[in-house]
């Protein structure tokens, strides 16, 4: 009974976690048909995407806290309601600043989601089981950033842009309704800690200046006076917020939690590995269609290679990851990733497919491995009454990483862009050897994450030794 109801939760979990990381990509392929629709430019119409990802990367550790305090489940069903509520509004838009105030708000329900998503599964399972559904749960979350391009792109075409929130509608219902009845109730006992607001809007302010900076670094210029002063704030009120909760009793992100060996190496090992696989899965499908002259539909096929490597790799890690501990399935992981990076940085021009295909099967093998036995590390070193912070920090750093490592890997392709076209005068060999250059760079990243992996990751007994879930 208990093995059948873990599965329920687990699945009704990941309808929250998937409808919450999709929504970062799911309008991507629709922004044209979007800017068409109201006739915006384009500067305004990236906010589409642009308000949804800023608000949920500044609300995430927001939301962990305040479930550590009122309970994940209480904060989770909320966040639902706002998020079906939200994907309404947006599909009325009457207006492109509607929408974007619409996904705002439709944000704020997806950061509620994600950030007790995981502090719900550690708290109710049982620390032998951890790791492989918190690495289930992850590959869920993952596969919603990757297949919300093309699902975007099929409800349009299929439908009209506004089906794309039509579905939420439905998923949503969906969810609250089973969440309410299969979800245990994990409130905190003992007496309630203080929300600490200051540093909630603090730390907010920070974040957002930051994640607006990288992401806009490379089309406005690094040395802008808009991206100078998005880093000067960011730098300023980030470090008012590391000052601030060293003096608070109830502080909204625990400091002592970075005084944990464990947990620190573990979050830049994850922070890292991050990096480098969106780094790579972002650059992929320009390499296909320009470096390679693949069609789309043919660079879609080979694509699929990835999600289809993390399916496969992903029960077998979160298997040994309860039986062996994290170490060695992690540090496998992240080795895996800067293989098959390095695998990409050796495609070139007469590449075949199937050269193309193993190398995203390869770093999907190691984002398998690497990413629930590295969350099931952060989760098992933090005290049951933080593991709402724990987990928003995970999210967070996912999206950190998902935001630098685009913007890094965008910024280091255009440069060697540059470099090359003015000695070689062949557009195709000039983008082919950048790409292979900005890959290489990012393998070497990838090493760095393999070995703080290694630092980081405790052995079993220390592991399993840490917060008995309640029996159910």
């Amino acid at each position: 009974m208990r093995r059948r109801r873990e599965w329920l939760i687990l699945c009704t979990l990941g309808i929250g976690s998937v409808m919450g990381t999709m929504n970062n990509t799911v309008v991507v392929t629709t922004l044209p048909v979007i800017r068409d629709s109201f006739g915006a430019d384009l500067s305004s119409i990236e906010w589409v995407l642009m308000s949804y990802l800023l608000t949920i990367s500044m609300l995430l550790t927001t939301f962990g806290r305040l479930g550590d305090i009122w309970g994940h489940k209480r904060v989770y069903l909320v966040g639902l309601m706002v998020f079906i509520i939200a994907s309404a509004l947006c599909s009325i838009s009457p207006s492109l600043w509607f929408l974007i105030i619409s996904r705002a708000l439709q944000a704020v329900g997806g950061a509620m989601l994600i950030a007790n998503s995981s502090a719900i599964v550690s708290r109710y399972f049982l620390p032998e089981r951890r790791g492989q559904m918190l690495s289930l749960l992850y590959t869920i979350a993952s596969l919603g950033t990757l297949i919300g391009p093309s699902l975007g792109g099929f409800l349009a075409t299929a439908f009209e842009w506004r089906s794309i929130f039509y579905a939420n509608v439905l998923l949503g219902i969906v969810g609250a309704a089973v969440s309410l009845r299969v979800l245990p109730d994990t409130r905190p006992g003992g007496k309630r800690e203080s929300f600490d607001i200051l540093g909630a809007g603090v730390l907010g302010i920070g974040l957002g200046a930051l994640l607006l900076a990288v992401s806009k670094g490379q089309d406005l210029g690094w040395t802008s006076p808009p991206i100078i002063s998005s880093i000067v704030v960011s730098m300023l009120f980030l470090m008012i917020f590391f000052r601030l909760e060293r003096s608070l009793e109830h502080p909204m992100i625990d400091i002592t939690l970075f005084r944990n060996r464990v947990f620190s190496l573990a979050m830049s090992s994850a922070f890292v590995s991050y990096i480098c696989i969106f780094a790579g899965l972002f650059l992929t499908p320009f390499f296909l269609m320009q470096g390679r002259g693949f069609s789309p539909a043919v660079a879609g096929q080979i694509y699929s290679a990835q999600p289809i490597g993390m399916l496969v790799s992903t029960p077998l890690s979160g298997y040994l990851s309860d039986r062996i501990g994290a170490r060695i399935p992690s540090t496998f992981g992240a080795l895996a990733i800067a293989a098959g990076l390095f695998m990409f940085h050796n495609l070139g021009a007469q590449s075949s497919e199937w050269e193309a295909l193993i190398a995203l099967a390869v770093l999907g093998i190691g984002n398998g491995f690497f990413i629930g036995p590295n969350a099931s590390t952060i989760m098992g070193s933090a005290p049951p009454e933080r593991q709402g912070v724990a987990s928003a920090v995970v999210a967070t750093a996912r999206n950190l990483g998902m935001v630098f490592g685009i913007a890094s890997a965008g910024a280091i392709l255009a440069w060697q862009v540059a470099v090359r076209s003015a000695v070689q005068p062949d557009t195709q060999a000039s983008f082919i050897g950048a790409f292979q250059d900005t890959l290489l760079v990012m393998m070497f990243v990838a090493l760095i994450g393999a070995m703080t992996s290694i630092a980081g990751s405790p052995a079993r007994s220390r592991a399993l030794a840490t917060h008995r879930a309640p029996k159910a």
